[in-house]
């Protein structure tokens, strides 16, 4: 397509009544270039009625080892077998059983050759399909957690090292919704939500404590390339911990006083516009690039326009705070004292706001009615008290984690089909780990792993087809995936058992590459395989593909939601047309903003379980 066709196509859904914030924001306007062609991989198979979707990275080789056949024509072959570089038989023939359907996939068949314990390159072999090849290797995620920090790092404002500039944002913020409203602070930083350049406490937080627990629970696997303002250059400290303190930092400019948190820097409004970061031309009232708001915590429904969240508390925002506080002094305590005095100091009394203020903290909406519908509280409040109970060992943080635990001891999404948008967030509760972690009684510790189990017995009961994939697909749902894998990781680190180990592989597969589509969710890697080419992505679509390396993309979503979406269009042919024929539908297209769009939260969580299995291959 040509780049006059490709705006005209673009243009044809720029004229959104919803604006979309966070995890599926609205397009901005048309970019000036075309999008960067799709590599041809795994997923663009052509008409082809069956394909084998394997994992791109490869299989450990003490792990779980499962290719999917996903048949549209519902035919499946009789039997798959393994041979080796050679040509060599090296597993089965063994039978194909079916399992259910999922997306276009009228049959599934799960090809596990587990079995196969050497390292190399096998081909997979299963009936007249076309064979795959994969790897067996210890080193299959060596590096990924790396690479995912790229894309952590192009997130940034204030400075952004990919750009090597100081960014627009760094004007950050005119105070609104307050009683000092109109008044200027100083709380530049931080990172862009997604391809947006909005900025969220609440998933801020949570991509900071996700980075912090990497570090401390995973250090080996990470590299020291990088300096604190994410340039090139070694400073003594994992690069994942430098990226972590990005965020602490901010973090402390959004709570400046006992007495008041920011929740978020900007709205829906910034979406008017197609710029890069440092060239941002939003307009919020003072002019093309001025000033940006920062929305408080309040406790109450809150939106400068008609639209208005629900908002009840500071809690969510607040428990967040508190746990990636104490967590980081734990972590930099040694390295810089001062700096963890402070974030101590913050981290009890963000707590106390959340103890003071219970209930859900929302994202604000500007124009559009749109928000994060967070309603949960009381894991981020378990989590920050955990942690404050191991920075201090005061005891009734503890006793307090345990009554949060209790109150919500499985993560509502688990087991459900459908959610609002971000209405259970995080996807994923740490506090039931750091809980565990803390307690001296057997019986609180085995509470909180049969709280886990429970979770992740919740999805897998849901997973009736051979992807094991048991998620509802909402807006996200890679960021579920990803956190369903961390929930089966510390489930197994907490003594639980390997019950999840095959579930917890398959989402990872997913993400990788094991999944309808073939393709690889993280952008521009693995590089030899198919990934994400054109994501919804200013970055992306004027710099290059490579400028949002490691992003992990929304992720495919029911069609019933997309074709909900007001003005919703791609941009270019769908390459996988044929494998959007069910009701889950993905699209590698700068214009579907639902499926394709790097997400900054999701990316830290998914640092995390890539760490692990980064680690396991080193014991």
């Amino acid at each position: 397509m040509s780049a006059t066709s490709a705006r005209a196509a673009a243009g044809a859904w720029l004229s959104l009544a919803a604006l979309l914030a966070g995890c599926a924001p609205a397009p901005a306007a048309a970019p000036a270039t075309p999008p960067v062609p799709a590599p041809a991989g795994a997923g663009a198979a052509g008409d082809a009625a069956s394909a084998i979707r394997v994992n791109h990275l490869g299989y450990l080789p003490q792990g779980p080892k499962v290719a999917v056949i996903c048949a549209r024509d519902g035919i499946l072959p009789a039997t798959f077998e393994v041979r080796n570089a050679s040509g060599a038989r090296v597993l089965g023939p063994l039978p194909v059983t079916r399992d259910g359907a999922i997306a276009a996939c009228a049959a599934t068949a799960r090809l596990d050759f587990t079995a196969v314990k050497d390292e190399g390159s096998y081909r997979l072999v299963a009936g007249a399909m076309t064979p795959v090849t994969v790897t067996v290797s210890r080193t299959a995620w060596a590096g990924a957690a790396d690479t995912l920090l790229a894309y952590m790092r192009q997130q940034r404002s204030r400075f952004n090292p990919y750009l090597r500039d100081s960014v627009h944002h760094r004007t950050d913020a005119l105070i609104v919704d307050h009683a000092r409203a109109g008044e200027f602070i100083d709380v530049a930083g931080g990172w862009a939500d997604a391809a947006d350049y909005l900025q969220y406490v609440t998933t801020s937080a949570h991509a900071t404590y996700a980075m912090l627990a990497a570090g401390r629970d995973f250090p080996r696997v990470f590299g020291d390339t990088h300096d604190h303002d994410g340039l090139p250059g070694a400073n003594g400290l994992i690069d994942v911990l430098d990226e972590a303190r990005w965020g602490l930092e901010w973090l402390l400019r959004m709570h400046p006083s006992d007495d008041l948190i920011f929740n978020q820097i900007a709205d829906d409004r910034d979406h008017a516009f197609h710029d890069l970061p440092n060239t941002d031309s939003s307009d919020y009232g003072w002019g093309k690039g001025g000033f940006r708001p920062v929305y408080p915590c309040t406790g109450r429904p809150q939106g400068l326009f008609a639209g208005k969240n629900r908002a009840d508390g500071y809690a969510s925002t607040a428990g967040k705070m508190a746990a990636a506080f104490a967590l980081g002094v734990r972590v930099f305590r040694d390295r810089d004292p001062a700096f963890a005095q402070v974030l101590a100091t913050k981290a009890r009394s963000a707590y106390a706001l959340g103890r003071k203020y219970p209930g859900a903290c929302q994202t604000a909406p500007g124009r559009s009615p749109y928000f994060y519908e967070e309603a949960s509280w009381v894991d981020d409040m378990e989590l920050g008290a955990a942690e404050l109970h191991a920075l201090t060992g005061e005891a009734h943080f503890l006793q307090e984690a345990v009554e949060y635990a209790e109150q919500e001891p499985v993560t509502p999404w688990m087991g459900r089909d459908t959610a609002r948008h971000y209405e259970y967030y995080p996807w994923v509760n740490h506090g039931h780990r750091a809980v565990w972690q803390e307690a001296a009684d057997a019986a609180t510790k085995a509470r909180m792993v049969e709280f886990y189990r429970r979770g992740l017995q919740a999805v897998t009961d849901r997973a009736q087809n051979g992807f094991r994939n048991g998620i509802p697909f909402i807006w996200c749902s890679n960021n579920l995936l990803a956190s369903f894998a961390t929930q089966g990781v510390l489930f197994r680190r907490m003594g639980g058992g390997e019950a999840f180990r095959g579930p917890e592989q398959a989402a990872m597969d997913w993400i990788f590459g094991a999944n309808p589509w073939g393709t690889s969710m993280v952008v521009y890697f693995p590089v030899t395989a198919d990934y994400p080419a054109n994501p919804h992505s200013n970055m992306a679509y004027d710099l290059g593909v490579q400028a949002q390396m490691g992003g992990l993309t929304d992720g495919p979503v029911y069609a019933s939601i997309y074709r909900s979406l007001e003005g919703i269009s791609l941009v270019e042919p769908d390459e996988y047309a044929v494998w959007n024929t069910g009701n889950i539908v993905y699209h590698d297209d700068y214009g579907d903003y639902s499926t394709n769009e790097p997400i900054m939260d999701g990316t830290a969580v998914l640092i995390y379980v890539v760490a692990a299995y980064a680690d396991m291959a080193l014991r």
